[in-house]
């Protein structure tokens, strides 16, 4: 199964608050771990919101919404994605993380889809279809 961990924004990672020499030692520590048990398949931190921007779709209307956006409990500062057993596998493994912020912080998790997870309106045709995009994401992201 595969997860995504989610880091959610704060106030000061909104505000562009870098971490200490101290936090990114014991995450690397912490990534190290992870690399090590074949658990981790991604992992980055993301600027804050007031750099990006929302496309909000309203039918075929397209607004484009520039950040900073407001709700910072709502943000995403960062994400890994985990392969593990089940969700209480990755709930041990989120526990186990340093506190990714100063002071208070939330980590969500959600299980991500997998192709036997969309039934029949997955059609062998979409089937090859994602295999295909997907064999040629691998090869770009390993420089093929």
């Amino acid at each position: 199964m595969r997860f995504m961990v989610i880091v959610k924004a704060t106030a000061d990672s909104e505000a562009g608050l870098m971490p200490s020499e101290e936090l990114l030692t014991a995450m690397g520590r912490y990534n190290e771990e992870l690399a090590a048990a074949g658990v981790i398949q991604a992992a980055e931190g993301l600027h804050p919101s007031a750099k990006g921007a929302r496309v909000r779709f309203s039918g075929t209307q397209r607004t484009v919404i520039d950040g900073p956006f407001m709700e910072t409990k709502e943000l995403v500062a960062g994400f890994w994605i985990f392969q593990v057993e089940s969700l209480q596998a990755c709930i041990d493994w989120v526990k186990r993380c340093p506190n990714p912020m100063p002071g208070e912080s939330d980590i969500e998790i959600r299980q991500i889809f997998e192709a036997e997870d969309f039934g029949a309106e997955f059609t062998p045709e979409l089937r090859e279809q994602e295999e295909r995009i997907r064999a040629r994401m691998n090869c770009e992201n390993q420089g093929e």
